[in-house]
């Protein structure tokens, strides 16, 4: 079978052992576009990868945040709790002493 490779199914994948690619006869010399600096994309590039590598750190920051927020809610709601179950206790301790007092005035 001597076929020769298409661009499709090449006869190898090693490009060593693959023909040159030679230029087009019907197309002019140096009609192809010419090379371009990339630097501007791999900066860019760059500067995505160092962001997403900064991601966890962001979230991790979040996270702590929103947690500091939750337990400090946690700490302010248990300080109003005590402060109504202390008035409670006192407003309980001025009656009793009211009702004492009015026992011994009664007397």
């Amino acid at each position: 079978m001597n076929t020769r490779g298409t661009i499709d199914r090449p006869l190898t994948h090693d490009p060593q052992k693959q023909a040159p690619m030679t230029p087009s006869t019907h197309e002019p010399a140096g009609s192809a576009t010419e090379d371009f600096t990339t630097s501007g994309a791999n900066d860019s590039r760059q500067n995505r990868t160092r962001e997403m590598q900064l991601i966890p750190e962001a979230l991790a920051r979040a996270h702590m945040h929103e947690r500091l927020q939750e337990a400090e809610r946690e700490r302010l709601a248990s300080r109003l709790a005590t402060a109504r179950r202390m008035q409670r206790r006192a407003e309980r301790a001025s009656r009793r002493a009211r009702r004492a007092l009015a026992m011994a005035v009664m007397q």
